[in-house]
C-alpha cells in the first residue's frame, strides 16, 4: 500500500529553499518517491485545525519507504537546509 509524505511549508528564504528542492528531489526518488503536488494552487475549504501555506505531497511505495527517506543519513543534511529556511508541518499517512 502506498504512503504519502505531506509537508506544509512557509518559506523564509526563497533562494535557499530552491537549493533545498533541487537536492531533496533526487533523494526522495531513490526511495521510490514520486512528487504528486509541489506548491500548486489550493482551494482551502476548512481551517478549523490547520491553515495550509504551501503543500508538497510525495507518494512512496509504502510507509516504510517514506520513513526511510525522511530518516536517511543522505537526506539529513538537506533536511537541515529546509529547517533553517522554512517553517514546516510534515507527516506520513498510509494511502488507501
Amino acid at each position: 500500500m502506498s504512503a504519502f509524505l505531506i509537508v506544509d511549508t512557509k518559506i523564509k528564504n526563497d533562494k535557499a529553499y530552491e537549493d533545498y528542492k533541487k537536492q531533496a528531489k533526487p533523494i526522495a526518488e531513490k526511495f521510490g518517491g514520486v512528487y504528486r503536488a509541489r506548491g500548486g494552487n489550493m482551494d482551502v475549504r476548512e481551517t478549523d485545525l490547520w491553515s495550509p501555506t504551501r503543500v508538497v505531497i510525495i507518494e512512496f511505495p509504502d510507509f516504510k519507504s517514506a520513513q526511510a527517506f525522511v530518516d536517511s543519513d543522505e537526506y539529513a543534511p538537506i533536511k537541515s537546509i529546509r529547517l533553517q529556511h522554512a517553517d514546516c508541518t510534515s507527516f506520513i499517512v498510509d494511502g488507501g
